[in-house]
C-alpha cells in the first residue's frame, strides 16, 4: 500500500492534510479533479522567467532529486519542500527539467530521493522561482535520472536589482553536478545566510587592479565574473542560522582545516534554485542547493608566520578596523565634535576581544614601524591603549606612538606607532591638510601623518606617511566627482587630486629631515591601475607592491574581488634600500563570522585571540628596509 497526502490548495502556506493510502498510480489518481490532467515538468517551467500556467492547478510527476523537506531526521536541510526532475528529458535547453514542490514544514509525506512521486497543486512564482504548492503528494514507485552537468562560463542576466547574474534558467529546479572545481570568492554571507560564493576558473579580481580604467571593458568584466559565479547555499531558510555548515568543513589535504577564499570546492552536486538567500533577503541569484557534502581543498592555507622581507627596520600599514576605544552605544557621541557615529565594539566585551585579537596581530607581524589606519580620533587616548597592551604583552617601554593628538575632524584618523630599541623620531611630525594644500580635502580624505625616523643601530633616516584616502563606497556628487563607472568607483577625482597634493608635500621636505628617503604607506582605496596610484608615480615614488606580485597582488576583498587597496610607495633613493614587500594574508580571505564581533547571537567561541587571522578586514602590508 502508498500513502498518498491529500493537500487543500493553496496559493501561499499549506493548509491540513488528510493522508489516505492507495495501492498504485491508478488509485492515487481518482483522488483528482477530473479537470486536471497531467502536465510536464518542462511545461510548468515554460521557456522563459515565468511559468506560462501560474495561478493554475496543475498536476505533474517526476523522480525526487532533492529532499529538503521541513520535519525530516536531516535537520541540515529545511527549505519546506524537495525538488522533483522529469523521468525523461524532453532536450529542449530552453525549458527545465525540474520543479521545487513546496509542502510546507509539516509535510504529510516524507519523501526520499529516488521517489517516484505526483503531486497536485498551484503553480506560483516565490520570488521569482517557479513552485507547486502541493495539494495532493502520493509515491508512485522509484525511478532513475541523470543530472545535467553544468559548465561555466554561462550566459547572464539581471536580476531585480539590476545585477548581472548567471543565467541558470535553463536549470531552475534541476540536480546538477558542476563540471570543473569551483573557487571561494566570497564569504560575507557565511554568518548571515550560510552561503558562499563560488568562482569557476580562479578567484575573481577587481577590474583595476589589473586593468586601465574604462567604462566599456569594466561593464564586459562585470558580465564575465557573473557568467563564472554561482552561490552556494547550505539548504536551510534561516538568517543567522548559529551552525555553520561550511565554516570548518573539512579539507581533503589539511588538519583543522578552516575556510577562506581562495579555496577549492570540488565533487558539488545539487539542486538549482533562484531566490533571495536564506530566510527570504539577501540578493536575487541562482544558487545551489548541494545534496551531499561539498568537498574543500584547500589552495589558499593560512600563513602562519608574516612574509620575510628582511632588512634592517621593518614598516607596516595595518587597518584596524575601526579600533575605538568609545564603546557604540548607539549616540552621537564620537568624533572631534562629538557629533559622529561611533564604530567599533558595541560592548566592553567586544572592545575586550578588539584589543587583545589587535595586540596580538601586530606583535605576530614583528615589525619596528607600524601605521595604523581607523583608529578614533580622540586624541591620543586610542594610541595609547593599543600602545599599553603591546607593552603589556612584549614587555614596558618597547613600544610607543607618536603624540598628535586630533587630527582633521573625521570620526576616524590615522596614526604610527614604533619599537623603541629599532627607532626614534626625528624631529617633528606633519600633517597634510586642505590648509596645506587645497587639493586636498580633509572632508573627504583623512590627514596625511609624516615622522621621520632615526635607526638606533645606523645613522640611517628615513620618513613614514601614513595616509587613508576617501573612501569608494559613497558619494562625491557635491564637489563635482561622480563615479564614472570605470571600475575605479565613487570619487576618484578626490583621490587623485589628494595623491597629487601629497607627491608635492612629501618631496618639500615636510619634517625637515633633510633626507630624501620617503615611505608612503596606507588605505588609498585604490587599485593598483588606477588614478591615485598613477599620480603618486609621477611624483617620483615607485609602487613596491606592483613591482613585487604584479596584478595578483590584494589586501582587501570586496564583491567577492580581490585588489589591493593598501599601498606601499618608495621615493627614487629608498626604493634601492628596499628589500622586500609583501602582504600578509590574514585578514581578506577569512570569514568575518570569526572577528571579534558578537552581533546576531553569534557563538563567542568561534573567537580566537590568539591568533592573528580575521583581525581586521585588510591584509596588512609589510616593507623591509636598509636605510
Amino acid at each position: 500500500m502508498q500513502k498518498v497526502s491529500v493537500r487543500f490548495p493553496s496559493l501561499a502556506l499549506p493548509a491540513m492534510l488528510l493522508i489516505v493510502a492507495c495501492g498504485d498510480e491508478d488509485a492515487d489518481s481518482a483522488l483528482l479533479p477530473d479537470s486536471i490532467e497531467t502536465t510536464s515538468i518542462p511545461d510548468v517551467q515554460g521557456s522563459g522567467d515565468v511559468s506560462p500556467v501560474v495561478g493554475q492547478e496543475v498536476s505533474v510527476v517526476g523522480i525526487v532529486t532533492g529532499d529538503f523537506q521541513d520535519g525530516d531526521a536531516d535537520d541540515t536541510r529545511n527549505l519546506g519542500g524537495f525538488y522533483l526532475q522529469a523521468e525523461t528529458p524532453d532536450n529542449d535547453p530552453l525549458t527545465s527539467d525540474g520543479i521545487f514542490i513546496f509542502d510546507g514544514d509539516a509535510p504529510g509525506i516524507d519523501v526520499r530521493i529516488g521517489q517516484k512521486v505526483r503531486v497536485s497543486g498551484t503553480v506560483y512564482e516565490h520570488f521569482g522561482e517557479t513552485q507547486v504548492s502541493a495539494s495532493i503528494v502520493s509515491l508512485i514507485g522509484s525511478g532513475t535520472y541523470q543530472p545535467a552537468k553544468l559548465v561555466f562560463p554561462v550566459s547572464t542576466r539581471l536580476n531585480s536589482d539590476d545585477q548581472a547574474i548567471a543565467d541558470l534558467e535553463r536549470y531552475e529546479g534541476m540536480l546538477v553536478t558542476i563540471a570543473e572545481p569551483g573557487y571561494v570568492s566570497e564569504v560575507y554571507n557565511l554568518e548571515r545566510y550560510g552561503e558562499l560564493s563560488l568562482s569557476h576558473g580562479g578567484r575573481l579580481q577587481q577590474f583595476t587592479n589589473d586593468n586601465a580604467p574604462d567604462a566599456a571593458a569594466f561593464a564586459r568584466h562585470r558580465q564575465q565574473n557573473a557568467a563564472r559565479t554561482l552561490i552556494l547555499d547550505d539548504g536551510l531558510s534561516l538568517q543567522n542560522p548559529g551552525r555553520y555548515r561550511y565554516l570548518n568543513p573539512g579539507a581533503s589535504n589539511v588538519v583543522d582545516y578552516s575556510l577562506r577564499i581562495g579555496d577549492q570546492v570540488s565533487l558539488v552536486s545539487g539542486n538549482i534554485r533562484y531566490s533571495r538567500g536564506s530566510g527570504g533577503s539577501g540578493t536575487e541569484a541562482y544558487r545551489l542547493e548541494p545534496t551531499g557534502d561539498p568537498v574543500f581543498v584547500a589552495v589558499n592555507r593560512r600563513p602562519v608566520a608574516p612574509p620575510d622581507v628582511g632588512g634592517d627596520v621593518s614598516v607596516a600599514s595595518f587597518n584596524a578596523l575601526n579600533f575605538f576605544t568609545t564603546v557604540d552605544t548607539g549616540e552621537d557621541i564620537c568624533g572631534p565634535a562629538g557629533d559622529a557615529d561611533c564604530r567599533g565594539a558595541d560592548s566592553s566585551r567586544e572592545f575586550e576581544r578588539q584589543k587583545a585579537k589587535t595586540a596580538n596581530a601586530l606583535l605576530a607581524l614583528d615589525a619596528d614601524i607600524v601605521g595604523l589606519m581607523e583608529l578614533e580620533n580622540n586624541g591620543d587616548i586610542t594610541l595609547s591603549t593599543i600602545v599599553t597592551e603591546l607593552n603589556a604583552r612584549a614587555g614596558t617601554g618597547l613600544w610607543n606612538f607618536i603624540a598628535t593628538g586630533v587630527i582633521g575632524t573625521d570620526a576616524i584618523t590615522v596614526g604610527l606607532i614604533y619599537r623603541t630599541d629599532v627607532v626614534r623620531p626625528a624631529g617633528d611630525f606633519a600633517i597634510l591638510t586642505a590648509a596645506i594644500d587645497s587639493r586636498f580635502n580633509e572632508q573627504k580624505n583623512r590627514p596625511t601623518l609624516a615622522q621621520s625616523f632615526d635607526v638606533t643601530a645606523t645613522t640611517g633616516r628615513f620618513t613614514v606617511a601614513v595616509n587613508h584616502l576617501k573612501s569608494k563606497g559613497s558619494a562625491c556628487d557635491d564637489v563635482g566627482d561622480p563615479n564614472l563607472n570605470d571600475g575605479q568607483g565613487e570619487c576618484n577625482g578626490t583621490r587623485t587630486r589628494a595623491a597629487n597634493a601629497l607627491g608635492d608635500w612629501l618631496n618639500s621636505d615636510p619634517t625637515g629631515s633633510g633626507d630624501t628617503d620617503i615611505l608612503v604607506i596606507g588605505d588609498m582605496n585604490a587599485y593598483l591601475q588606477e588614478d591615485p596610484v598613477a599620480a603618486l608615480e609621477s611624483k617620483g615614488y615607485v609602487s613596491l607592491l606592483k613591482n613585487t606580485d604584479g596584478p595578483d597582488t590584494y589586501s582587501f576583498v570586496f564583491d567577492a574581488q580581490a585588489g589591493a587597496l593598501d599601498h606601499a610607495f618608495a621615493s627614487r633613493t629608498l626604493a634601492t634600500k628596499v628589500t622586500g614587500t609583501a602582504e600578509w594574508h590574514i585578514n581578506a580571505d577569512e570569514p568575518p563570522l570569526i572577528d571579534y564581533n558578537l552581533d546576531f547571537g553569534r557563538d563567542a567561541g568561534l573567537f580566537d585571540a590568539t591568533t592573528p587571522f580575521r583581525a581586521s578586514d585588510h591584509d596588512p602590508v609589510i616593507v623591509g628596509i636598509n636605510p
